[in-house]
């Protein structure tokens, strides 16, 4: 039985990451005086490593225009982050970036069956924050049964920790999730919790590969929550 819809934020919910953060980290080089750039496939590559910050540290290393000494890197990657942050927030109240197609039905379609929805990303609840009342209204909060972000789960997607602490809030087995992702990290972060994952493609990873997702497509445009909730049924009966 289909208890819950743990959503991913980044590319899931919203295509957050080439007009959203990549824009956001350009402004914040420039503020910075750093003649760095992020074009879209750069920023595409780094998108592999999960986190802003964390990316921010695998650009520098092979930098010869960054701080050699590493505590002096990861001191100025959480400087730009915090600019980065903010600028973000910006971009989002300028009203630029909308939810994917599908997105608010299926939310919509939870909330009608009774089926609880959590947040799952290792995201920084500021950018959750920034994102949300654009999408839902100021009463957004409420709609979740759990929120769950960086703060709350340090280690990154692939590592399951967001999930778990998700499950643990939610008082669910895995097996009565269902995670909507868009990249290979995430769903093997749902995978390493033994939650199953429905994969909705994200501009970044239309053409990547995903094993043992229970469901790909390209947006939630067309698959109703009932055949979410079929989908879920089906790989716990497999699993079992």
């Amino acid at each position: 039985m289909l208890r819950a819809l743990l959503w991913d934020v980044d590319g899931t919910i919203a295509e957050t990451e080439g007009d959203g953060h990549r824009v956001a980290f350009n402004r914040a080089f420039a503020q910075a005086g750093l003649a760095w750039r992020w074009d879209l496939p750069r920023y595409g590559a780094l998108l592999e490593v999960s986190g802003g910050r964390e990316r921010l540290l695998h650009d520098m290393a092979p930098r010869p225009d960054a701080p050699p000494d590493p505590a002096a890197r990861e001191t100025l990657a959480r400087h730009l982050h915090r600019i980065k942050t903010a600028h973000y927030a910006r971009i989002v109240a300028e009203g630029g970036i909308g939810a994917r197609p599908g997105v608010l039905r299926v939310m919509e379609e939870c909330a009608q069956a009774g089926v609880a929805q959590a947040i799952v990303t290792t995201t920084s609840r500021a950018n959750v924050e920034a994102l949300f009342p654009g999408l839902l209204g100021p009463a957004w909060q409420p709609r979740f049964a759990a929120i769950v972000c960086a703060e709350d789960a340090p280690l990154k997607k692939p590592h399951p920790q967001a999930y778990a602490v998700a499950l643990a809030r939610l008082g669910i087995d895995p097996a009565e999730a269902l995670a909507v992702e868009d990249s290979p990290n995430g769903l093997q972060a749902a995978a390493a919790a033994g939650v199953p994952c429905c994969i909705t493609r994200s501009l970044f990873f239309r053409w990547a590969d995903f094993p043992g997702a229970v469901l790909v497509c390209d947006d939630l445009d067309g698959p109703p929550i009932v055949g979410l909730r079929d989908l879920s049924a089906a790989h716990a009966a497999r699993a079992g």
